[in-house]
């Protein structure tokens, strides 16, 4: 492969990536821009192969021409539950993770005693059916207005990353922590953005491999319809007063 193919690919993997030379250039350590690099002028140093094979799991030998292959990935980490519980009857419960206990929940996800300790109770409905579930509550306001804090909700175990849906919401378990978000696929790369649907937070971008669990949010348990709505209409104004001050101070400058 010639030198100019060579810098073809690297600049291929940045417009995949839909990064700008300067953000591109912030994530391999090599300077201001990766401008010189994608016109022949300078050589991939060997440490930003060493970022795109750690970040984006681009293979070294694909992109010096070595490899038809273009991505090295590990193993694909499960998301399927690690522990479940089961009823007198021997059927699957569902189990409540509660605000409180959500903080030790990824520090016991292995831990059957554990989860033996929270409430657990079963729905006899079609739609709780041949999968895993599992209730959480809601903590925070990244997912107002469709979700208050302190509300409950129900997941579906996923185990099939290929038919994530965007228009979905997720509960994503990390090493960390326990978030409520909806997924965007990062084109070309294993990164994921994790969205708010309350635009006061930014997105989060993590590697799918610190996943540990992974469930599909398809119901809530809702105790006051009637506050929902009012919650929902006066959200609504909260963003058309704001969308209305951006405006008049465009107007003004």
């Amino acid at each position: 492969m010639t030198i100019e193919e060579e810098f073809r690919r690297f600049k291929q993997i940045r417009e995949e990536l839909k990064l700008t030379q300067a953000t591109f250039a912030e994530e391999l350590g090599i300077g201001a821009t990766t401008a010189d690099i994608e016109r022949g002028r300078t050589r991939i140093p060997g440490y930003a192969v060493k970022e795109l094979l750690k970040k984006y799991h681009i293979n070294p030998l694909w992109l010096f021409g070595e490899s038809g292959q273009k991505y090295l990935r590990a193993e694909e980490v499960s998301m399927s539950p690690k522990v479940i519980t089961v009823n007198s009857e021997g059927k699957e419960n569902i189990v409540m993770v509660n605000a409180k206990a959500a903080a030790g929940y990824p520090l016991n996800i292995g831990d059957t005693q554990w989860f033996e300790s929270l409430p657990a109770f079963s729905i006899p409905l079609p739609e709780y059916r041949n999968a895993s579930f599992r209730g959480f509550q809601v903590d925070g306001e990244s997912m107002l207005p469709v979700l208050h804090s302190g509300e409950w909700i129900v997941g579906r175990a996923v185990d099939d990353w290929d038919n994530l849906s965007a228009s979905r919401m997720y509960v994503v378990v990390t090493a960390d922590s326990i978030l409520v978000k909806k997924i965007h696929k990062d084109s070309g790369s294993t990164y994921i953005s994790l969205i708010s649907i309350n635009p006061e937070y930014s997105p989060i971008r993590i590697d799918r491999s610190e996943i540990r669990e992974l469930w599909q949010v398809n119901s809530k348990l809702s105790f006051d319809l009637e506050a929902d709505f009012q919650n929902v209409s006066l959200y609504s104004l909260q963003q058309e007063m704001k969308e209305l001050k951006e405006e008049v101070r465009r107007i003004v400058k």
